[in-house]
């Protein structure tokens, strides 16, 4: 069975938050598409919601509205919504439990930050048993720097959904998916 998870759409990513990412906006359309089938065809839907609990932590505080999970995909009544203080999902929290006693088997992923929470949680859901088509048009993900190189949020993209393809996903566009889905 199939189940959409939704990593960490919230409002500190978008213009305006403590950390925005690059294509926040077009990515969190191309999530809503996705939650609107996975709705439509009453299939689980899981919302990840990081909360920050380091210290001198500057975004995703508690009871804060860039903690908010984004109004285009805000959680509805039946939907699960999972808090979490790490980038991995299925640290220290139920979703792995959710998921089991779900008969899931299959995630489509969408969420931000590419190159953190999102990696981590497929890496671990692949590792865990769990097939996932990732959709790469609903991520997105910021500009990195190392030894005082900086990598666009484009490249970061790109050579992270590279990294997960095959081994820990399909990645895939939005519309594949919906294919995939109607079929």
């Amino acid at each position: 069975m199939n189940a959409l998870l939704i990593i960490d759409i919230q409002n500190d990513y978008f213009p305006g938050g403590k950390m925005e990412l690059a294509g926040s906006e077009a990515a969190v359309i191309k999530a809503e598409k996705l939650l609107n089938i996975f709705r439509n065809r009453e299939l689980p839907v899981f919302h990840i919601q990081h909360i920050s609990t380091r210290l001198n932590a500057t975004s995703f505080l508690p009871q804060t509205e860039g903690a908010n999970i984004h109004i285009n995909v805000a959680p509805i009544e039946n939907e699960k919504v999972i808090q979490k203080n790490y980038p991995n999902s299925f640290r220290e929290t139920s979703l792995l439990k959710e998921l089991r006693d779900g008969g899931i088997t299959n995630l489509v992923v969408v969420g931000m930050m590419t190159q953190m929470c999102v990696d981590t949680t497929v890496r671990a859901a692949a590792d865990l048993g769990f097939s996932c088509w990732l959709a790469h048009d609903a991520c997105a993900a910021k500009d990195l720097s190392f030894a005082g190189k900086t990598v666009a949020a484009a490249d970061v993209q790109t050579s992270y959904m590279a990294a997960l393809n095959g081994l820990f996903a399909e990645v895939l566009d939005t519309g594949t998916i919906v294919s995939r889905l109607e079929c």
